[in-house]
């Protein structure tokens, strides 16, 4: 397996990381008869601070695992790897590590910051390709 398809699989396994993270102190908070509804109502208690956080982290990391992996499947179907865009693919994830507890603690504005690196590296992915 390439470097990218590994990253991109590490990747897949810190999401489902991310949503233990988020869905545990979330049921804790809010109960079990709550996320286990449809959810049609707002819940009768709001969720802390850093749980909304991890929550929010977690939606992002959907959002930038798209870009991602449609950057590693151009990479991987073109034939296109190279140590660039293994390392632009490591940087992505390691930046996605970084930036759950910087979201989770509200640091501003690292967080921001380790956001645009792990954009960046995917951009330069897909530029990769195109060259």
């Amino acid at each position: 397996m390439s470097i990218e398809l590994t990253v991109l699989t590490l990747a897949a396994l810190l999401q489902g990381l991310q949503f233990v993270l988020y869905a545990v102190p979330a049921n804790r908070e809010i109960g079990p008869g709550y996320t286990m509804s449809a959810r049609d109502r707002e819940p009768s208690r709001a969720l802390s601070d850093r749980t909304a956080r991890l929550g929010r982290a977690m939606d992002n990391h959907f959002e930038g695992l798209i870009l991602f992996g449609i950057a590693v499947g151009v990479i991987q179907m073109s034939g296109q790897n190279t140590a660039l865009t293994a390392a632009c693919a490591w940087v992505y994830l390691i930046a996605r590590i970084l930036y759950v507890p910087a979201y989770a603690m509200g640091l501003r504005p690292h967080r921001s910051i380790i956001w645009i690196i792990g954009f960046v590296a995917t951009m330069l992915m897909l530029l990769a390709a195109l060259v």
